[in-house]
């Protein structure tokens, strides 16, 4: 006799497992403890199988019927419906693990361990972010069934929200995912090769940078007297001695110095060259050190967060002291003690451009001459370092004028 609900909701459990059945196969196995599975029983090259197919209630009388139905017709076909359910589930773990967020994760940490050309660490944190934007469009699909009108649409998303430099930046990494999965055999090609100008091409601008000697000494007062983070400030005091990029200040680590020896040496996993840079660190910036090694020292981040010290503080931090401080954008970023430093050591007339470059670290395409300049220039840097410091302070004295606060440029 077929089943009926009536009779399912009425199988009780009994001390050892029953069945009951239905028809063509179908039948209910009743647990012990109370569960009740779905079976079908088949016969392929003349032996008899089960095939679990659900559970009751989560599985209905009439959705088992259609499962039953199914697992016949393939049996009719000539397969066996057991070994087909297991290779469904291979090709759902494989379909799981090709999805674009699988292939994107898998490519970022390539690029973390990528040897020389591994990202920096501010590098991957801002590409893993950017590609998180595209989990809700095409994060969850197959790579092999993305389009490239797939991927139009999940940066133009970005793009109306007007911002552009973010949409080209993911749209980039995406077509560097695409491309991964080419290379590791699990797509044909790379389906944003011809999305090239879809978007809107944003503006260049420059860091903001004070170049101007009166208003650099000026910047240098306004930072001596801001009120804020104590960490905040000696950071913003620390930066234009050693214009390292902010985002090496920021995950400075005290095991990277040695103050007796006037060297900070950033390993090469946090530089954007990919090598060790060395960087000669003058009386002045010692004495910053000092003072933040009595705030967070000895060991761990040099600037960490205010929220944790597992965490190095956020990179807007010293823009957003730069903000309170009055000065823009346009005016003062923290990359832009870099230019500062290139620009009037370059005016100074008294350092050889090459020495510069080593200071800033930047990189030469020729290996053999990097190696040279890096070697020849070492004294001369150790000597620049302490001139420049010398030269901010001259700098800071400057006129006796009011120091600039927020509020009053």
């Amino acid at each position: 006799m077929p089943l009926t609900d009536v009779a399912i909701r009425n199988a009780k459990p009994r001390e050892k497992p029953y069945k009951v059945g239905d028809t063509l196969g179908l039948f209910l196995l009743v647990q012990p403890s109370g569960g009740k599975l779905w079976r079908v029983k088949y016969r392929i090259d003349g032996k008899e199988k089960k095939l679990a197919i659900g559970i009751y209630p989560q599985v209905g009388l009439a959705e088992a019927r259609r499962r039953r139905d199914a697992a016949r017709e393939l049996v009719a076909a000539g397969k066996d419906p057991g070994r087909e359910k297991q290779r469904e589930k291979v090709r759902s773990r494989i379909q799981a693990e090709t999805t674009f967020d699988a292939i994107a994760a898998e490519f970022c940490a390539k690029r973390r361990r990528d040897g020389q050309k591994a990202w920096a660490v501010s590098t991957a944190t801002r590409s893993e972010y950017l590609l998180s934007l595209l989990k809700g469009s095409i994060g969850k699909l197959p790579i092999t069934d993305i389009e490239p009108a797939d991927v139009l649409i999940a940066v133009r998303k970005i793009e109306r929200k007007g911002q552009l430099e973010s949409a080209r930046r993911t749209l980039q990494l995406a077509g560097a995912v695409f491309r991964y999965a080419v290379a590791t055999a699990r797509l044909a090609s790379d389906p944003t090769r011809d999305l090239r100008g879809a978007l809107t091409a944003p503006t260049v601008t420059h860091y903001g940078a004070i170049i101007n000697s009166a208003r650099v000494g000026e910047l240098l007062r306004a930072i001596d007297g801001y009120e804020g983070q104590p960490i905040t400030k000696l950071a913003m005091q620390l930066a234009p001695h050693v214009f390292v990029r902010p985002g090496e200040l920021r995950h400075a680590e005290w095991s990277e110095f040695d103050l007796d020896g006037a060297l900070w040496t950033i390993p090469a996993g946090k530089t954007k060259m990919r090598k060790d840079h060395l960087v000669p660190l003058s009386t002045q910036s010692i004495a910053i050190l000092e003072d933040l090694r009595t705030l967070t020292g000895p060991d761990g981040y040099v600037f960490p967060s205010i929220r944790s010290r597992k965490r190095p503080m956020s990179d807007n931090t010293i823009n957003a002291g730069l903000r309170r401080l009055g000065y823009s954008t346009d005016e003062m970023t923290a990359h832009g003690f870099r230019a500062m430093a290139s620009t009037l050591l370059n005016e100074s007339g008294k350092w050889h451009p090459d020495a510069i470059e080593r200071a800033l670290a930047h990189g030469d395409s020729d290996r053999v001459r990097a190696a040279y300049h890096r070697g020849a220039h070492w004294k001369e840097r150790v000597a620049m370092a302490q001139w420049w410091s010398d030269h901010l302070d001259q700098l800071r004295k400057g006129a006796e004028v009011v120091p600039i606060k927020a509020g009053n440029r």
